[in-house]
């Protein structure tokens, strides 16, 4: 009797065992496993296709000088062009968010530290007591891990690359080599400073990012609705534009016509008023002659007798005296 109880119960086990093995083989060869695989495969592919988007666009910026590697990355990132790298790295930045806002991290690593080398100090003064040696001793590596210089390059790279992304990018946006992203920055910089008032600064990062990244997922998808819209209002803003370029070169043209007709007529105004100002100014005055208070009687009368007459009479009177 106990031989075959005890068969029956080794059997049980050995039937037990077998259909949890075939349960397990159901469930990694069935149909939520294989789509579960997949689902890996094609997140790893697409995190791989973002990882090779990191290279230096062609197209340089406005000035000439060779963009970043990380405008590529980012706007492949953005573009949901790879919609599961995308998804996922959205979800961790608002994760990221909602846990600095929520959860105390550096009083969890204050803690998570000494209680770290609380379990350390204690396992090796605990096994030196009692076992002869420490244990934190028996798992410690025979060489300690450091950070290679190719390493410590490549992340330094990454860091400058990344640094000189957001330089250039708020240089670009300032200097409005993109009208549309200068635009979306000026509206999202003036809606930000009435939100601050209201919104604190991790409502306003979550709001930020979910904007940037919902936004290009909802042009993606309506892209057709979208560009008819826009193409609808920049034929609305042309066709208003060159209305009010015709009005004002018109009116600039009157007012042209009106300022020079004005300039004629003063310039020949100026003019006439020169000429008369010429032709009217009076000759100067003859001085008048010096006045004396000499008289004609104060001089001797002029003889009015004839000179040769004068002399004949005075030969006759010499004659008798010579004879």
């Amino acid at each position: 009797m106990a031989t075959e109880s005890s068969a029956n119960g080794g059997s049980s086990v050995d039937t037990l065992r077998d259909n949890a093995k075939a349960a397990y083989e159901q469930l990694a060869n069935g149909p939520v496993a294989a789509n579960m695989k997949d689902q890996t495969a094609k997140t790893s592919a697409e995190f791989s296709n973002l990882a090779d988007a990191r290279r230096t666009p062609a197209k340089p910026a406005a000035t000439g000088q060779p963009l970043t590697h990380y405008h590529s990355f980012f706007s492949e990132l953005l573009s949901w062009n790879n919609p599961r790298a995308s998804a996922i790295a959205y979800a961790s930045i608002v994760t990221l968010i909602f846990a600095v806002r929520y959860l105390d991290i550096i009083r969890y690593f204050f803690k998570l530290t000494w209680m770290a080398l609380g379990v350390t100090v204690l396992a090796e003064a605990t096994g030196k007591a009692v076992l002869g040696h420490g244990l934190a001793t028996q798992l410690r590596p025979r060489k300690y891990y450091t950070v290679s210089r190719e390493t410590t390059d490549a992340m330094i790279g990454d860091v400058h690359e990344l640094i000189n992304f957001f330089v250039i990018e708020a240089q670009r946006i300032f200097f409005a080599e993109n009208v549309a992203a200068s635009t979306a920055a000026a509206v999202g910089a003036f809606f930000s400073y009435f939100l601050a008032k209201i919104v604190p600064y991790w409502g306003l990062a979550l709001i930020g990012t979910t904007v940037l990244f919902l936004g290009p997922l909802i042009y993606k998808t309506n892209k057709e609705l979208i560009d008819h819209y826009l193409q609808e209002g920049s034929d609305l803003v042309n066709s208003q534009t060159e209305q009010l370029r015709q009005v004002a070169s018109k009116h600039t043209s009157h007012a042209t016509e009106i300022t020079k007709q004005y300039m004629g007529d003063y310039t020949a105004k100026a003019q006439m008023m020169l000429h008369r100002g010429t032709s009217a100014s009076p000759e100067p005055a003859p001085k008048p002659a010096p006045q004396s208070n000499i008289k004609e009687t104060d001089f001797p009368e002029a003889p009015k007798k004839d000179f040769g007459s004068e002399e004949a009479n005075v030969v006759g009177v010499e004659e008798p005296l010579a004879a």
